[in-house]
């Protein structure tokens, strides 16, 4: 389970394929001012509705889970959206997307303001999963 928190920039129709499958797609803005990320988001089937209550501009907290597979030798990852709430706060200053359990030996660069970026050097990790 992951968490975002953002301002949401697009709120896309519900989408209805052949099977019944439905989907709709979101887009919020995370981040600071300076480097602000725009992630996709799913919602599917009967979760759709969850939409209906936010517009542009509002601010969330998405939580989520990461999806990857392969079709046709390609390979896609999908950001399932499973729960959607009002933030507190406006804009998407500050906010970030983050892992829910933050147990991750590798060091935090979230709170450099006006740092610089880190070196690759300082992203290495001996304990690489894959």
């Amino acid at each position: 389970m992951y968490e975002a928190q953002g301002t949401i920039k697009i709120i896309n129709d519900i989408q209805t394929f052949g099977s019944g499958f439905t989907k709709r797609e979101f887009v919020i803005t995370t981040g600071d001012s300076k480097y602000p990320q725009d992630i996709k988001f799913e919602i599917v089937k009967d979760k759709c509705a969850l939409l209906d209550q936010f517009a542009s501009g509002q601010t969330v907290n998405v939580s989520f889970d990461i999806r990857g597979n392969e079709y046709n030798g390609k390979y896609y990852v999908n950001l399932n959206c499973w729960k959607i709430q009002a933030g507190a706060g406006g804009g998407g200053a500050g906010n970030q997307a983050a892992p829910a359990n933050n147990s991750n030996d590798m060091p935090d660069f979230s709170n450099n303001q006006g740092a610089a970026e880190p070196s690759i050097d300082d992203l290495r990790g001996d304990d690489i999963p894959f």
